[in-house]
Formats: C-alpha cells, structure tokens, sequence
C-alpha cells in the first residue's frame, strides 16, 4: 500500500511566496492550480508522469518577480479526469480559459514535456492569452513523430537502455493502450517513476525520495493512468491539428537537456515559429526544472522580463 504524501494545500504552503491551493471550473473541467507571489502573470505546466510539485524548486524564486501559477492539467493530480478531452486543442482551451479566470488577459507561459506541446497548442490557437512561450525539453509532435520506430531505432539507443539512459520512448506505444496499462501499475507506478528517472536524470539526487512518492500515489489509481495515456492517445489529432496552424509567431525559447540538445534544435525549426531560440542546458537530463532550477529561474526572468 503507497504511504500518504501530503496534501495539495500543505505542500503548497510549505513553499515560500505564500501560495494557495485552490480549483477552477473552466471549459468544463475542474482543474486544481497552485498560485503565489505578485507581479505579471506566469503559467507553468507540467508534464508525465509528474504534477504540479515538478515546479517545487523555481516556484519561489519566480514568486520575487510574477505571479505565478503552476496548473494540473486536464487528467493530473488533484485536477478532474474526465473521460476525453486530451487533445491538446481542447487543452488549450482549458488554460485560455484558467488565465481568464485567474483575472488575467494573457500571461507568460512556461511547459514541460506534455505541458511544452500544449503550451505550443495554446500560442497557435489563443495568441492572444499568450505573451511569450518557453517550451521545455519536448519538441511538438508533428507528422515525424508517426515514424519513430517500434523497436529501438540505432545501436547507440540500444547502447543507451542498456546502460541506464533514455533515448528509446517505449512509453508512447505503451500508454496507446486502452485498459491494459490501468491493470499492470495500478498501485505499482513506482516502478514507472523510478526507471524514467533512472535513465533520464544526470543527478538522481536532483529528485527526492518525497517527491517520488508525491508522483507515484498521483497515478496509482486507475483512473489517473488512464487519463495521463490520454494525453499521448490524441497525438495523432494533436498531429492533424497542428498541421492546421500557422508558425506561431510570439518569441519561443527552448531550453533543451544535454542528450536532446540536438533534435530538439532541428525540431523547433521555422516551420513552428517565426522567432523561436534553442538553448542547451547542460548538466541536466529530461527534468530540467528539477534538475538544473537555478538555470531555469535566470533563463525564464531574462526572457520574460
């Protein structure tokens, strides 16, 4: 049986910058959000298999400057999980609408791995909720993804596994799976928090044993898998839809993991933006705001200003 974390509200608090616990009833979902400090606004959104709490170690310095809100998305944590709804278009609506709830006209937005493609998804459809957009060591899935290999493609990504790094994403054919995931790790999604961490953090220290447990009891039950498979189910309509769109064309930076460095420069090419910068983070796996939070805080406050 997981051992009880604690809650919501006594993890906020127990950040400095006054932050609060509190839900939002928006484009039919109630999402729960975490918001603190003073100053102009700043979203965040995370990614799988994480919450809120990935944003634990910048939430305080960001508070001195914004005020900042780190969201739950649609299907994580303590927000609703509903039955559909996991295209990032529709997830997008859900936090045009959160800024418009949170009494803001727009905001600056910062995501990480799913949270970077929605927070794609959401400039390309509501420019006008947008200021400026960091996107987070994940590119945005377009026609290329449909092409990446069922089995490990190269040597080297064989290599990798073998020797406790990532570089083959087993986890997207995995979570295609409807019921089967929600059978094999409920009560066992430890195994899952450990082996991602395991291959794609440089400093395993860098996340806590706490925090392990916070993310594993999040998506224990079987309904909080299902909804986190469901982000990465509607990649072939989030696919579709970004063929749709335009380049975005409010300044973009990347802050991309030593190992994702490369593709992720070639990802986010002129075909996503008209003003879009790549910047190598080095000492950092995936979890950069885990690992590396000083540098996330300097690049987030020298490009939003």
């Amino acid at each position: 049986m997981t051992r009880t974390v604690p809650t919501d509200a006594e993890l906020a608090t127990s950040l400095a910058g006054d932050f609060t616990s509190d839900y939002a009833e928006v484009n039919g979902v109630r999402l729960h959000h975490v918001t603190g400090g003073a100053g102009e606004p700043l979203i965040l959104l995370g990614g799988w298999p994480q919450t809120w709490w990935q944003f634990r170690k910048i939430l305080p310095q960001l508070a001195l400057h914004y005020r900042v809100t780190a969201v739950d998305l649609r299907g994580m944590g303590g927000s609703a999980k509903p039955e559909s709804g996991y295209d990032k278009k529709t997830m997008a609506r859900d936090i045009h609408e959160l800024i418009r709830h949170l009494g803001h006209r727009s905001a600056f937005v910062a995501g990480h791995d799913i949270g970077a493609s929605l927070g794609y998804h959401l400039a390309a459809n509501f420019p006008e909720s947008v200021r400026r957009l960091v996107t987070i060591d994940l590119g945005v899935p377009d026609a290329a993804w449909q092409a990446i290999p069922m089995l490990p493609g190269s040597d080297e990504q064989v290599k990798a596994l073998e020797h406790g790094r990532g570089g083959y994403p087993w986890w997207f054919a995995l979570n295609q799976l409807h019921g089967l995931p929600e059978q094999l790790l409920a009560d066992r999604f430890r195994l899952v928090i450990d082996w991602l961490y395991g291959h794609m953090l440089l400093d395993q220290s860098s996340v806590e044993e706490e925090a392990r447990r916070i993310y594993a009891q999040a998506y224990d039950a079987p309904e909080a898998i299902r909804a986190g498979n469901g982000w990465y189910q509607t990649m072939r309509q989030d696919i579709a839809d970004l063929a749709t769109y335009d380049p975005v064309t409010l300044p973009i930076l990347t802050l991309a993991g030593e190992e994702s460095y490369p593709a992720l420069r070639e990802q986010m090419s002129a075909d996503k933006g008209t003003d879009i910068r790549v910047v190598e983070v080095k000492g950092s796996g995936h979890y950069i705001p885990e690992e590396q939070p000083e540098r996330v805080v300097r690049e987030l406050t020298a490009f939003f200003g």
